[in-house]
């Protein structure tokens, strides 16, 4: 039995009192999350048998060699297991049914006590409906697909049993959890400036240690789970349990998260279950002929704009498959958490299409709002952080839904961090109708800073959604053509650049110090990576041009990519150091709009921001709180950092005790146009 706590509301009405109205939803939702979690406990053996589908469904071996084969199939009137072992034969290995619609087959060792089935041969599942017709799929739990292009786009199913010698043993401990999430978001195929789909090899041996240098503590990798489609960006899963076979095999998968332990860096997966390809030949779809297997039947169970398919979150098979995913990628893989893509899909029965979140309260308690979606959430994050407290959850909505990162027990959906989607288009609405001049700070402060009180968040300055095809990165919007002819040290620094540059800097800066509980980047974005991301497609004659990261941009030493690179280390070592992330001490004293400058403080440090494009001050008084003598421990003028070098890095900045901008004290700060300045106390 679960211990079934009564739902107090004191503290979330303590976050939040405009909540009190809507707590019958709220209980209402606790009270679905919790009969779940009763049924679970009561039937299931608990989150700890319940969640380990994955050794039951599917391929499993026992000790003496025999092969189990199971799958939930209820409307298959007859089933056999096919494959290459038994040459495709439809009548040779027969399943039989139970009464909850579960086909089972064991597979006796052969004489030597090998597995009757080779490793890495050729599987699939043969049906009979009760129409007559035979229908043919990919095993729905199994842990391998590969596809070969040049003879079919469908994916090929094999049973992944390598012997023991060739098993990837891990090494290193898992570390622990950040004090705050520094997280370099990225995808493995595109990790290579060849014309190519990267590897998981290459990925440990290349680009592992260069997220290090830059001192990034979490990696969050991007279109792990098997898509068909690479230019879907890992979006429209077929197999939920299997690591794309494009990069590697799954012992190269498990090497790679090994090694990034090794490093002390966690690595989250970017987990879809908001929806699946529609795919039948090689996907959920239609597995057992019926609308209604894993989705919701009907228009319910169809995305209008992902042309895709949706789960049920009320049937309790789905919820075995689902919390079991979650489950195979933390024992077997190793990996440290999640980031949910496409919450707000999930949340509401509308899926965020043709809606704008006005931030009303009744959008989110209202009838739009799935319930049975959000609390499978609740389960989720329940099953997560019951199993492993140390691992991460994040979720992707755009919605604002209140108590989104409140624990379960409290009332909440249970993710530890959500992201901070205002905050990358605010900066691409700036850059692209604002001039310089017009850049209102205030505007700007409140966006980075408008989060839900007791709710963590990640701050980002750019999506990866930005640096797709049709859209620019925010070095792109900055610098765009002089990009490929001003951006080496042999040419003049031309105006267009030094403030790309600037900026580029100054925006980071001050995202990471101001945005949030944690920080992320997209893969290539630190140092000011040129052009856009575009998948090989019909529509580019499947180029390779765009699908990959130009890291021989950032090693070429003639090249001012290496000035942004340098900066983005900077503030993460710095970050670690100081702990402005987990600090929650956070004063903001100017917001000038005239002077276009930004002053605060947090984690004992000063932040100092001059975002005028041509006014410098000399003199320059700012507040803060805590009096002494001060030193810039930041300068993004640097040299090191592509600046000028106007700020003295050995100046002592000495308090005086008025008060200045409600702080008890002030200091005077030369600051360049368009630089910023941490100070810290000496």
């Amino acid at each position: 039995m679960s211990e079934h706590a009564a739902f107090d509301p004191t503290h979330i009405l303590g976050l939040d009192g405009y909540l009190k109205p809507f707590l019958p939803a709220i209980e209402r939702r606790y009270a679905r999350f919790q009969q779940w979690k009763d049924t679970i406990f009561q039937h299931e053996g608990g989150y700890e048998k319940f969640t380990k589908g994955y050794e039951v469904m599917g391929f499993t071996v026992k000790d003496d060699g025999t092969v189990v084969y199971r799958e939930w199939a209820p409307n298959a009137q007859e089933a056999n297991l096919i494959g290459e072992f038994n040459d495709w034969n439809r009548a040779s290995h027969p399943l039989s049914k139970n009464q909850y619609g579960v086909w089972e087959v064991e597979i006796p060792p052969k004489t030597s006590g090998q597995p009757a089935i080779p490793h890495d041969s050729k599987v699939k599942i043969s049906m009979i409906l009760p129409s007559g017709t035979r229908i043919e799929r990919l095993p729905a739990w199994v842990h391998r697909v590969t596809q070969d292009l040049t003879y079919s786009p469908a994916y090929e199913s094999r049973f992944w049993n390598p012997p023991a010698d060739e098993r990837y043993q891990f090494k290193n401990p898992r570390p622990t959890r950040p004090r705050s999430l520094r997280i370099y978001e990225a995808h493995v195929g595109i990790s290579t400036p060849e014309l190519r789909v990267g590897t998981y090899r290459e990925f440990t041996q290349s680009t592992l240690p260069r997220i290090h240098r830059l001192g990034y503590n979490t990696i969050q990798l991007m279109a792990i789970m098997e898509h068909p489609y690479y230019a879907s960006f890992g979006y429209q899963v077929t197999s939920f349990f299997a690591a794309s076979s494009r990069y590697g095999t799954p012992e190269d998968l498990r090497e790679l998260i090994d090694t990034a332990h090794g490093m002390g860096i966690i690595v989250l997966l970017d987990v879809v279950h908001s929806h699946a390809s529609k795919n039948v030949l090689d996907g959920l779809n239609a597995f057992d002929g019926t609308d209604h297997l894993y989705f919701h039947e009907g228009s319910k169970g169809r995305h209008e704009l992902w042309d895709s398919r949706l789960f049920n979150y009320g049937s309790h098979e789905v919820l075995r498959f689902l919390l079991s995913n979650l489950r195979f990628y933390l024992e077997e893989y190793q990996f440290d958490g999640f980031r949910f893509d496409g919450v707000t899909s999930m949340m509401y029965l509308h899926h965020g299409i043709g809606t704008g979140f006005s931030g009303n309260y009744e959008e989110y308690y209202g009838s739009d709002a799935d319930e049975e979606a959000i609390a499978y959430l609740m389960l989720a994050n329940d099953v997560v952080h019951t199993l492993y407290p140390s691992a991460v959850t994040i979720a992707e909505d755009v919605s604002g839904m209140p108590l989104l990162c409140v624990p379960v027990e409290q009332g909440g959906v249970g993710f530890d961090y959500r992201l901070a989607m205002a905050i990358p288009d605010m900066w691409i609405k700036l850059l692209k109708h604002k001039s310089d001049e017009d850049w209102n700070m205030g505007n700007i402060v409140h966006t980075l800073t408008n989060r839900r009180y007791g709710e963590k968040t990640i701050a980002y300055a750019e999506s990866h959604d930005q640096a797709l095809v049709g859209d620019k990165t925010i070095a792109f919007w900055l610098m765009d053509k002089e990009m490929y002819t001003n951006m080496s040290d042999l040419t003049v620094m031309t105006p267009v650049i030094a403030r790309g540059l600037a900026l580029h800097k100054m925006i980071r800066l001050l995202v990471h110090s101001l945005g949030g509980e944690g920080y992320l980047n997209f893969e290539g974005n630190e140092f000011g990576h040129p052009e856009w991301l575009d998948f090989p497609r019909e529509g580019n004659n499947n180029s390779f041009h765009h699908a990959r990261r130009q890291f021989n941009l950032v090693d070429d030493e003639l090249l001012r990519y290496k000035y942004l690179n340098n900066f983005d280390a900077a503030m993460n070592h710095l970050e670690e150091q100081y702990g402005w992330l987990s600090s929650p001490q956070l004063y903001i004293s100017l917001k000038h709009e005239g002077d276009k400058v930004i002053v605060y403080e947090r984690a004992g440090l000063l932040f100092i921001f001059n975002f005028h494009p041509s006014k410098s001050f000399t003199d320059y008084r700012v507040g803060v709180e805590i009096p002494g003598e001060y030193s810039a421990i930041l300068s993004s003028d640097e040299k090191r950092f592509g600046g000028f070098e106007n700020v003295s890095l050995d100046v002592k900045y000495s308090t005086t005790p008025v008060e200045w901008n409600n702080r008890k004290n002030w200091l005077q700060v030369y600051i360049p146009s368009r630089t910023c300045l941490v100070l810290g106390k000496i």
